[in-house]
Parts: C-alpha cells; structure tokens; sequence
C-alpha cells in the first residue's frame, strides 16, 4: 500500500515545480511588495476557478491512457492546431522569462559572474543534461526533493519574516484600479499558479508516468497526486505574497524588469530586513523556485510539440523530442542574447495572452472531460460542473473586463 502511494506521485509535483517560478517568486512577491495584503482575494479565488480545469488532465489522462492533445484532435483538427500556433508563440518567452530570472538568482548566490546569458545558457545545459541522462524517472524523483527544499526553506523565511516585522497587519483586500493596476492584476492571475495550458503538460507527464512504472495509474491516485501538488502551489503564492508584504512594502523600492537586478534587490531588501542570517534560507528558497520551473519547462513544450507535430502530421520524428528540446534551447538563447532588454516586455506580453487564452483552455478541458470522449464514470461530479461553468465565467469576465479597460 505504501509502496502504491508513494509510486502514484509524480506528476502532481512536476506541475508544482512547474507553476511555481515567476508567478510565485517574481508575480507573488510583487503583488505584496506593490499592495501589501490586499490582493491574498486574488490569489485564492484564482486557484480556486481555475482548479477544475488543471485537474481535468490527470483526470482525463487516467480515465483514457490518453494526453489532452490527443483528446484536442478528436474535437476537431482545429483546435490542436490553434493550441500548436499559440504555444509556439509563447514556448521561447516563457524559457527565457524563467531561466533569466533563475540565472540572476544564481549569480547572487554563487556569483563567479554577473553574465546572465552565460548562467542562462548553463542553467539550460545542466537542464538538459538531466533530461538526457534519466529522462522522465530522473526528473519525477529529482522534483520530490526540489518541492520538500522549497517549501521548508520558504516556510523559514516566512516565519522569520513574521516574527520579526514590528509593523500592524493591514490584511484590507484591494481591487486594483487603472490601467497600470489592473494590467499587474491580469498578468497575476495569468500565471498564478500558472497558465492553464500547464494542464496539457500534466496529462503528458501523466502518461509518461505509466510508461515507466508497472502500476497504472487509478483516477483516485491521479487526483490526489494531482492535489498535493496544487495545495503546493496555493500555499507557497500565499508564502511569497506575505514575504514581499512583511519585506517590502512601503520599503519605496522600485523593482526592476531584468533579471539580475531583481534578484540583487530581492536579496538585498530580504537580508536587510530579515538579517544576514536569513540570506542562506532566502537564497535556496527562491534558487529552487526557479531551478524546478526551469527544468520542467525544458521538458514539457518539447514533448507537448512533439506530441502535437505528430497528431497533425499523422507522422512521428524518431528524436521528436530532442529535436524541440534543441530547439526551445536554441530560440530561448537568441532572446536572452539579443532581446534582453526587453524581457519586461515580453514576459508582460505573455502573462497577458496566458490569462486572455485562460477562457479557451478551459472550454475546451470542460468539453472533453464532460463529452462522449471521457468515460462516464470518469467525468465529474455535479459540484466541480459547477465550479467549471463558475470558472468558465470568471476567466471570461475577467478578461472582458481588462479588455475594455485599456
């Protein structure tokens, strides 16, 4: 029995690894450094509407052996190639938003040099590398101790945060107003706790997990995998949100968009605050953040593309997968090394069209999962259909709301 449970996580923490990075570190602690307390409101009603349809790919992967991509293909050709544009629009953004800001938190805590394009590119060769080496058994075991480091070193620094601020708690929640405001409120909740095609990703890693153990996977074991990993997620935004409000709030810090400015500051305003002492939990918390988002990330586009050439093409390359590893590692390079920047940009950019395509992956997981595609005894229950449609409405609004905001 105990055997059974600890084989059926997995993919629930590669997908904590995965949404844990800028929306928690970077996203997180701005939203507490920029508006203390008020915005926890945000936070957990987001993980809360966006819930079911993260949970529809485990669910969906379990009920038929089958990734998402492959449930996109039988509602229509169309779709999978929508997904196929989208992603690549965004795949090189999104690897260089989170290796930048992992490289500029290397340079500090190891810092043999400031060069972020150097840490960058061996950040994503050390990435592949483990890839290459175990494959996905590697990277499924190797992110149960990343998860374990990060959330004891974060639950450290929160402690030492709390005990030491003399301060009065203002927990008075904020809705955002303006265009500025409400712009860093989209982009919030667009990757917190990440960007709901983080979903196909998890139904990926989910079959994969199957190929390499004799136990397949039951729904139950699925969903509560998949739990531990989100309940991570929520706990650990809630963690960095108190520690940027706790730390900076009304410090009159202006944060900076590259990389390794932000992780001096962040270093800077912590240890200030927190005394030196605090510098080495800080350090490991926010390293480990950011290394697990790295990681998982070179990982899962290749294999979402990979599985996504070969659903359109009806054709499958012998090395599909390294080929888009290549690739993705290739085309993150030329951003980091010619766009840098502009990396504010960017990653503003693709926050924002992460929560505006929020209300397409969300249709179409509720589609699946509820349609002639999934079992009946797999599909959800009346309680979570619900919460899909509430959910459905929420992405909806929200974006309609920003949209005419501008």
């Amino acid at each position: 029995m105990k055997k059974s449970f600890l084989q059926s996580l997995g993919p629930g923490l590669l997908f904590a690894g995965a949404a844990i990075g800028v929306s928690h570190l970077v996203q997180s602690t701005r939203a507490g450094a920029e508006f203390g307390f008020g915005l926890i409101w945000a936070l957990i009603l987001v993980h809360i509407f966006k819930y079911p349809f993260f949970q529809f790919g485990p669910r969906y992967a379990a009920a038929t052996r089958e990734t998402l991509l492959d449930g996109y293909r039988k509602l229509g050709k169309g779709v999978l190639i929508t997904y196929y544009i989208l992603n690549f629009a965004t795949m090189f953004t999104i690897q260089a938003a989170v290796t930048m800001v992992t490289a500029g938190l290397a340079s500090q805590l190891f810092g043999f040099t400031n060069d972020l394009v150097l840490w960058s590119t061996l950040l994503m060769f050390i990435s592949v590398l483990f890839l290459v080496i175990g494959k996905y058994k590697l990277l499924d075991n190797l992110m149960k101790y990343i998860i374990v480091i990060l959330t004891i070193s974060t639950i450290i620094a929160v402690s030492v945060a709390l005990f030491s601020t003399k301060e009065a708690f203002d927990v008075t929640q904020i809705i955002p107003s303006g265009t500025v405001e409400l712009t860093f409120l989209i982009a919030f909740l667009g990757w917190m706790p990440a960007p709901l095609d983080v979903s196909i990703w998890h139904s990926i890693w989910s079959v994969e997990k199957d190929k390499t153990t004799v136990i397949k996977t039951k729904r139950k074991d699925a969903i509560f995998d998949f739990n531990v990993g989100y309940i991570s997620t929520l706990c650990l935004g809630i963690c960095f949100l108190l520690l940027g409000a706790l730390v900076m709030y009304n410090s009159g810090e202006t944060f900076s968009n590259k990389g390794g400015i932000f992780a001096s500051q962040l270093m800077t305003l912590y240890t200030k605050n927190l005394g030196k002492y605090s510098y080495i939990f800080i350090a490991i918390a926010a390293f480990t953040t950011m290394f697990s988002t790295t990681i998982t990330t070179m990982d899962a586009s290749p294999r979402a593309m990979n599985r996504t050439t070969k659903l359109l093409f009806n054709k499958e390359l012998k090395y599909g997968y390294w080929f888009w590893i290549l690739f993705l590692f290739s085309g993150t390079f030329l951003i980091l090394k010619y766009f840098m920047d502009n990396m504010g940009l960017l990653v503003k950019v693709a926050t924002i069209l992460s929560f505006l395509t929020a209300p397409f992956y969300a249709i179409l997981n509720f589609k699946l999962i509820t349609g002639k595609h999934t079992p009946k005894e797999h599909q959800p229950g009346i309680y979570l259909r619900i919460l899909s449609v509430l959910g459905i409405l929420f992405l909806i609004g929200f974006s309609v709301w920003f949209l005419m905001s501008l």
